[in-house]
């Protein structure tokens, strides 16, 4: 397996997407409806580190709501 091209990662990296807009496509993937035409978009847009940071977010956010309703339901 090849490993990436150096200068394909910095350019990825310095891609100027918006933090919002990654936090947009991963809460969309959380719900699994995304349009190839969007992601394709994304995929070209989207910061990496971005994506990632908003991915442990979106996640932390979902297990937090989970820990809620179960004391809910429980309590």
């Amino acid at each position: 397996m090849s490993e990436p091209d150096d200068g394909s990662l910095r350019q990825a990296v310095g891609r100027k997407g918006s933090f919002l807009q990654s936090f947009k496509a991963v809460a969309w993937s959380f719900f699994g409806v995304r349009q190839a035409s969007e992601y394709e978009k994304d995929v070209s847009q989207l910061n990496p580190v971005h994506v990632i940071v908003a991915g442990v977010i979106a996640a932390l956010i979902f297990i937090g709501v989970l820990i809620a309703v179960v004391r809910w339901v429980v309590g």
